[in-house]
Parts: structure tokens; sequence; C-alpha cells
């Protein structure tokens, strides 16, 4: 692609610092961004078209437009770098390559929504990530881009660097605001929603990494620019990954409508070890896809959508043809069953009785039954809980075993002859 919004500086040698940022053109959105009444701003991001790219896929613009005009509380944005999807990988270079970019698209959001107190949630594993965060924070204030009165606007924002305890639960906003406030990350009910109740109680924008990191293109070139990459209904560019089963695994940013075979053949370099069996196409939660459906297959929120999946993250989970698919899901339901916070009983019991079931059929103990009462479960969790997760393994489990079912009854008894 011609333009790069993203990753612009991550082979640049000095990217990740101050001056280096400064000499590429970093910051040079706030000038603009101050000239202008926070509405304004608000209202260039939702004509851009952008949306939420932590796999939720909401409007970011009328996101910010929740927060109530009068509440009498201070508001804060929060950022959810707590990248704990299998198959999701792409954020943490933002943090480690390019780390101003974040905290100019955070100074954006905060001026359009009010706050003058941001948190950056980072998954706690990732400590080379965090320290180049700290870092770059510390830079921002020294020099004016953060802190009191940036840039003599007489807009001020505090960002505070908050590192999780490695809890997939907590990459669910209302989980991460209850594990910032030093509670056990547990998901909220909703309602009330964070916009109008969030942290401390108070008015709450909860953003992606990547959502907030387009938004100084955006401010800079205007909304209508930013909508002319990507497709109407999936504007802009985000960065895609592949892992698995491919010759060369990375990421790359392309713009939304990039096909899933060119990611894998051109992108990728192939399928390693075999033939395209099948793909993961946004994150682990995410229902998997046969080799026959990726042929004309496009990641986009509406082209995944109408191949009965989601676009989630953008992060590929490539397979070849000598992958056993009963045991990808059995490492699917294992990580899911692990990593329910156990609040909601269809999650608790769910997530751990899909486990249970796949380790009795790779066991040779398996029936046909068992199969059904797979996808039986699933149909009972998902839906049914406070939060995603009981569907993000139920999701996983109905694909693959409708998908690949005669790879599952290889390995399972016909009900006919099993023994009681």
């Amino acid at each position: 692609m011609s333009e790069l919004i993203l990753t612009k500086r991550f082979n640049e040698p000095d990217g990740n610092t101050l001056k280096g940022y400064l000499r590429t053109g970093g910051y040079a959105s706030l000038k603009k961004l101050f000239a202008m009444e926070p509405g304004q701003v608000t209202d260039e991001v939702k004509a851009s078209g952008l949306k939420g790219r932590g796999g939720a896929g909401f409007p970011t613009g009328m996101k910010w437009s929740f927060i109530p005009k009068k509440s009498g509380k201070p508001v804060y944005l929060v950022v959810n770098g707590d990248e704990g999807e299998p198959g999701t990988f792409t954020d943490r270079y933002i943090f480690e390559r390019d780390p101003h970019l974040l905290l100019e698209g955070m100074v954006a959001a905060a001026y359009a929504i009010g706050a003058n107190t941001a948190y950056l949630y980072i998954r706690g594993e990732f400590m080379r990530q965090i320290h180049s965060m700290e870092k770059a924070v510390k830079e921002a204030v020294k020099e004016g881009y953060l802190g009191p009165d940036i840039l003599d606007s007489g807009f001020s924002l505090n960002v505070h660097v908050h590192r999780g305890a490695g809890a997939y639960i907590c990459g669910e906003e209302t989980g991460l605001l209850e594990s910032i406030e030093g509670k056990p990350g547990k998901p909220r009910i909703k309602p009330p929603f964070p916009a109008v109740e969030g942290l401390f109680g108070c008015p709450t924008i909860i953003n992606n990494v990547k959502t907030l990191a387009s938004v100084p293109w955006i401010v800079e070139h205007g909304g209508i620019a930013y909508a002319g990459f990507g497709t109407k209904d999936s504007t802009g560019t985000t960065i895609f990954g592949t892992s698995g089963h491919v010759n060369a695994p990375g990421f790359w940013e392309m713009p939304f409508g990039v096909g899933v075979m060119e990611l894998i053949e051109k992108c990728s370099k192939g399928v390693k070890g075999g033939k395209l069996k099948a793909v993961i196409p946004g994150g682990s939660s995410t229902p998997v896809l046969t080799a026959s459906e990726c042929a004309d297959a496009v990641m986009t929120y509406e082209g995944m959508r109408a191949k009965g999946s989601f676009l989630g993250t953008g992060g590929l989970i490539v397979m070849n043809d000598k992958t056993d698919m009963v045991k990808v899901l059995k490492n699917l339901t294992r990580f899911y069953a692990h990593e329910s916070c156990g609040q909601c009983t269809p999650c608790r019991e769910g997530t751990a009785w899909c486990d249970r079931l796949l380790a009795r059929i790779l066991s040779g103990e398996g029936t046909t039954r068992d199969l059904d009462r797979l996808l039986t479960n699933a149909d009972n969790m998902e839906g049914r809980t406070i939060c995603a997760l009981a569907a993000a393994c139920a999701m996983p489990v109905r694909s693959f075993v409708t998908k690949f079912r005669p790879e599952f009854e290889k390995v399972v008894k016909p009900v006919s002859v099993a023994t009681s």
C-alpha cells in the first residue's frame, strides 16, 4: 500500500524515541487538534468510519459521543493493551517500535472526550514493551507533549502505565476496569456501561491500542481521507498477523479488504509443510474457516460475517492438511477453561466440560454422543454469561465439530457399540 499509518516508523532505528518520532513528523497533529473544538474531533473520527480494533468493531466516534455532557464527575480514558488473545500479537509492536504514536492518539482521544487522566493497561508479561511505554511517557512529559498545559494549549493529560497480572479475562473491558481498581478482574454486569459509569464509577472510554494509534492520522488528514482506505463498511488500515503453518509468520499493515489467501500466499510466503486445511481468521475465539471458505474470503468485518466468522483482532492462525483438528480444539478449550474467572456458571462449568469431553475423546473413550454433547454445551454457554468468554469457547467448539465432524468421528466409538 502507498500509505502506512500504523507501521511508518517500525523500521526506523530511532523510531521508538521522541527524537526519532519528531524527526518523522510525530506530534504534528496536536497543533491542528488544539485548534479544533472537542466535538469536531469526534465528528472527524465518526467521518473516518474508524471501528474498534480490539475485536468488537464498534464505531469509535460513536463510542466517544456516549460520554455524558454534564455528569459532574471526572472523565477517564483507558487503553486496552492486554493483548491476551491466542494468535494475536500486533499491539505489542506499537508499544515497542512506535510508543509515541499511541501517546499522540491518547492525547487526541482524551481531548475529544474531556479526560485529563488516562490509564494504559498493558499485559504484565510484556516487560520490554512496558519499559518502552514508561520511557516514552517520561520523554513526552519532559518535552511538554504530556502533562500540564500541553504545548500551551490549556489542556492537560496525565498518563499512567498500569501493568496487568496476566489474566486473559482482563482483556474484557469491565474486567480490566476492576483490575485497575485493585480488585479481581471479573467482568461487570452491563448496564451501566463504562461510558456512563466506568473507572472509579466515572464516565470512561476504553479503546484498543491500534484504534487510538490510528487517530493522529485522522486528525491531521481528516476523516474523509481515512475513509478512502479499505472498504465502505471497513475503512482504514490495520495490522494483520499470521502465525501457524506459514513459511513467513509475521505482521503486515494493509487496508481492509485484503484477501485471506493474499495474506497467506503473498505476505506469508505460503503454507508450510503441506496444503491449506483451515484458518482461524481473527484470534482463537473466532469460528474456523475451511480451505474452500478461505479461497474468496476477505479481511473485513462484513466479509468475515458473510463466512460465518468474525474479523476479531485480525490475527490469522493457519493450519496445514496434517493438522489434527481434534487436538487443536482440545488445546483451545483447555485455554478457555483455565482462563474463565468462574463468575458465571455456564462459563465456569461449560468450558471445563468441553475440555473434559475432548480429553475423553482423545483418550479413545469418546462416543458419537459426545460430539452432540459438545454442540449442545456450546449452545447452552453462548449468550448466557456476563461477558463473552463463554462464547469465545463455544464458537470454536461449534465450528470445529460441525466443519470437521468426519475427523472427530474417526476417533470416537459409535453409540451402538459403546459400553455403559
